[in-house]
């Protein structure tokens, strides 16, 4: 079953619809079939790694992408990041505010507690 967050005529509506209006954000979405680093994205989406990170932190500001860690055997980490919706509506409600609802998918325990520990390191930043 997957899980709705709604959002309300506010800086989350905003940053959602602005987030999509993007056509280099749009190209980082439908790149994700799997996570990526900033890095791959940048070659498969063809956008300077530059403006790869600007639209990786406009897409997760606007909770439609997360960030995942790579745990690598040589001991450096890089940030991966993932796709966190399955579809957007936008409706008018019946006193005329537009509303936006991101489904996201259901998540097993394990991509849970790396969302927690993503939201953990963004805090301590």
């Amino acid at each position: 079953m997957a899980r709705e967050r709604s959002a309300g005529e506010s800086g989350e509506l905003l940053s959602v619809l602005d987030a999509l209006d993007d056509a280099d954000a749009r190209a980082i979405i439908r790149a994700l079939a799997e996570p990526m680093t900033a890095s791959e994205l940048s070659d498969e989406c063809e956008i300077p790694l530059s403006t790869t990170y600007r639209k990786l932190d406009l897409l997760t500001e606007a909770n439609l992408l997360t960030e995942g860690t790579e745990i690598r055997a040589d001991g450096h980490h890089t940030t991966t990041y993932e796709v966190t919706f399955d579809e957007v509506r936008i409706e008018l409600s019946e006193d005329r505010r537009l509303r936006v609802d991101v489904v996201q998918p259901d998540q097993s325990p394990e991509r849970q507690l790396a969302d927690i520990w993503s939201a953990v390191r963004r805090e301590t930043k």
